[in-house]
Formats: C-alpha cells, sequence, structure tokens
C-alpha cells in the first residue's frame, strides 16, 4: 500500500535525528492511514545521503508489524515516504 506522505525533518549534523524521524513517520502514517501506532523504530545512524532509502518498522495497535519504506530527498535531510509494506 503506496503512502506519499512527506515529511521535512531538519537533520542532526549529517545523520538523521531518529527521535523526530520516528515522532514524525507515527503522525504522518496516523494522520493518512487513520490507524493509531504503537511504535515506530527507525535506524539511530541514517546519513543524510540525498537519494538514498532506508525503513523504519512500523508497530500498530494490534501489534501488526509493516516497514516505512522512506527515500532521503536532499542535504537538509527532507524526506519522502515512498512505501508501506508488511514485514516478512
Amino acid at each position: 500500500m503506496p503512502i506519499c506522505a512527506l515529511v521535512a525533518l531538519p537533520g542532526c549534523g549529517t545523520v538523521v535525528s531518529r527521535e523526530k524521524l520516528q515522532d514524525t513517520v507515527q503522525a504522518s502514517l496516523e494522520d493518512s492511514i487513520h490507524e493509531k501506532i504503537k511504535q515506530v523504530e527507525c535506524p539511530s545512524d541514517q546519513s543524510v545521503d540525498p537519494g538514498a532509502t532506508f525503513t523504519c518498522d512500523v508497530i500498530f495497535s494490534d501489534d501488526r508489524r509493516e516497514v516505512a519504506i522512506l527515500k532521503i530527498r536532499n542535504k537538509d535531510a527532507d524526506i519522502s515516504m515512498i512505501g508501506l509494506k508488511p514485514k516478512n
């Protein structure tokens, strides 16, 4: 189920702020798919590398797990969510 939400996050030096990213992904998903998210787990050392993609684990309130696919759009660490898929 693709989600085309745009997330703008300030970079923290050359690494994306994990806490801000997790909070923003959770709020964006809850707003766009109207489901409660229990937790979002993103990597703590994601470099600000324009064009790079990475994933965050999403845990829904019913304990279902999915993977959010994110892409770094630019050197300002603006992030686009390019997809959401079931976790294998």
